[in-house]
């Protein structure tokens, strides 16, 4: 007889399993259908699954009912399978998997940090329906996972304590920051579910561990149980028609030791992770005795300070491709705020103005999550500091109406230069229920920007005058085949693209390889370099972002590093990047990590300082 999860818990970490949907996936089931259901359908394959999982070292198994409720299920004409699918689920678990191992109940959010039209009482009826089955069929606890907001996940977990007293796990998908979707800071939102019955807190999905670790640090106050944490396998990239996740098992090995120091007493994988990652997990573990870490305080928000729009300098030609043809020309890269408060941003843009940077460019809610609009700031960078602002434009937010209507707003405002992007998937950002559109994509997008050029509409019918965008493509050299990657870059400057902006470089050879590849190219290249803030970012960037590998040099330089001492070697690494760089590139685009835009204010003195061009 296994102790009670809860007793457990109190002695030793137990390792969790992994993915089941990205995993199935992976074997080749397709996208579109109900992997619930493959309780019924397919019991022999989603055994396998729980078995691989075993037999790598997982004893916390959750049962393949994720998205067996009602609401969920009713998308596939399953309206009456609930109870058979989730007590199919934990049969089939159970059988799959040795005594030792807990068999706990998986219940997603139904609102999924959307804020759908379910009424509270209809939402109560949803997780009664779902976890009264799964209590029916003898689960050894309850786990509700990838909550978004406090609210939802209380009346899940209240749902839990009528039913039963069985271990509940609780855990919300955030990203960094230590705040729920709703607004209630962690450590009040793990108190509430603690005084609501919970046994176990923490986190899964949305991030892979360096996400998680920053929420798990970012959290002012102790935490008040046992830490459960389930990352994601990094950013998903979409490779040959598939999604790919990059993490690898030894990045998650080390991570669970870091994991175990904060507190966590169970620790496995969401998506994109395999048996390959918590067989590394539960290796790393054995024998180890954790040290819980005191969370870092958190600073608290300054008091917002609205900029209102005056016009003070217009922005002067030439071009940005005018200027990269006659000398050094400098774009660095600020993020648009995730909040209402943009006085750090203008701030940032101030100095990049006074330092004589040639353009501040805004991403479109890139990693797919949700900024302040690029468009707004954009006019006020304009007009408020008399910087030239550079748009991105992503593929995946709007229609063909949409991106058309965006391209005359930005006309209006005389805001010329944009870069038009595909966009990383709605799925796997902040709003995962939120469509992604793709009606272009990035070459077809370009097109249609240089059509409005000639006075043209997307339908085709004449606009009375004619715009004058100065466009870009993005262009990402990290990859195994540079050769392909190049033909595909031709196909942009073939559908219209005035200049180019790559990806981060960190590796001096690469630089080379690519100004040698590139040379027969007719339009500029901006050649990105985004200077390393941390050990620990540079380790999330090595392991979880796709195309972005760090040497091995660059690796060890980094590591340990926080704070001060981490941004002045990285800015240390960008310097010595850009001495390769400003010998074979005329564009430099620097890329502001988190924020902190005094490394690009250095980097861009430093540009100046070694090309003897402006200073400031």
């Amino acid at each position: 007889m296994k102790p009670d999860l809860r007793e457990a818990l109190q002695a030793r970490i137990l390792t969790g399993d992994g993915a089941m949907g990205t995993y199935l996936y992976g074997m080749g089931f397709p996208v579109g259908v109900s992997y619930e259901e493959f309780n019924v359908l397919r019991p022999e394959v989603i055994a396998d699954v729980h078995r691989r999982y075993y037999e790598a070292g997982a004893r916390v198994i959750e049962t393949n009912t994720f998205s067996a409720n009602l609401a969920s299920l009713s998308h596939y004409g399953l309206d009456h399978e609930v109870e058979a699918i989730n007590r199919a689920g934990v049969q089939i678990a159970r059988d799959a998997v040795g005594n030792d191992a807990y068999v706990v109940g998986a219940v997603g959010s139904i609102r999924a940090g959307k804020r759908k039209n379910i009424a509270t009482t209809q939402l109560e009826q949803l997780f009664h329906q779902q976890m009264d089955a799964l209590l029916n069929a003898g689960v050894d606890g309850i786990l509700l996972e990838t909550f978004y907001d406090l609210e939802e996940a209380l009346l899940a977990l209240r749902i839990a304590r009528k039913l039963s007293d069985v271990p509940v796990i609780t855990q919300f998908a955030v990203e960094k920051e230590a705040v729920t979707q709703d607004g209630h800071p962690l450590a009040i939102a793990f108190n509430n579910l603690k005084q609501e019955g919970a046994d176990v807190v923490g986190f899964n999905c949305r991030s892979g561990p360096n996400g998680i670790m920053r929420a798990i640090d970012s959290i002012v106050g102790d935490i008040v149980l046992p830490l459960s944490v389930f990352p994601n396998a990094g950013i998903p990239d979409y490779v040959d028609g598939k999604y790919m996740f990059s993490a690898t098992p030894e990045y998650f090995a080390q991570s669970a030791r870091k994991f175990a120091d904060r507190g966590a007493r169970i620790i496995g994988g969401c998506c994109g992770t395999t048996p390959e990652h918590i067989a590394a997990i539960a290796k790393s573990l054995e024998g180890y005795t954790p040290q819980t870490v005191q969370p870092e305080a958190q600073q608290l928000p300054v008091q917002r300070e609205r900029i209102t729009l005056q016009s003070e300098q217009s922005v002067s030609e030439p071009t940005i491709v005018d200027l990269v043809k006659e000398r050094h020309t400098v774009i660095v890269e600020l993020d648009p705020p995730r909040d209402l408060n943009i006085q750090k941003f203008m701030d940032g843009a101030r100095a990049l103005k006074e330092i004589k940077a040639d353009a501040v460019t805004m991403a479109d809610n890139s990693l797919a999550v949700t900024r302040m609009s690029n468009i707004a700031l954009a006019s006020l960078v304009q007009h408020q500091v008399g910087i030239r602002p550079l748009v991105h434009i992503a593929c995946r937010d709007r229609n063909l109406i949409g991106t058309q209507s965006h391209m005359m707003g930005l006309d209006a405002l005389g805001i010329d230069h944009v870069l038009a992007v595909t966009g990383d998937p709605a799925r796997f950002g902040d709003l995962p229920d939120s469509s992604s559109v793709y009606d272009l994509t990035s070459f077809e997008m370009i097109r249609m920007i240089k059509q409005l050029n000639e006075g043209i509409a997307f339908s085709g019918k004449a606009l009375k005058q004619k715009a004058n965008f100065i466009t870009g493509a993005a262009f990402n050299p990290n990859v195994k085949y540079l050769d392909k990657a190049i033909a595909r870059l031709e196909k942009k400057i073939d559908s219209g693209a005035d200049y180019i902006m790559t990806q981060p470089v960190y590796d001096n050879e690469l630089i080379v390889r690519i100004a040698e590849a590139t040379k027969h190219l007719s339009v500029p290249i901006f050649i990105g370099i985004m200077p390393l803030a941390s050990g620990r970012n540079a380790e999330y960037l090595h392991n979880e972002v796709p195309g972005i590998q760090l040497s091995d040099d660059v690796r060890r330089r980094m590591a340990g590093l926080e704070g001060e001492e981490g941004r002045a070697e990285g800015v240390r690494i960008a310097e010595e990047l850009l001495d390769t760089a400003l010998e074979y590139f005329k564009g430099i685009y620097l890329i502001t990590p988190f924020m902190f835009y005094e490394m690009t204010v250095q980097l861009t003195d430093y540009v100046w300082r070694k090309t003897s061009g402006k200073t400031g």
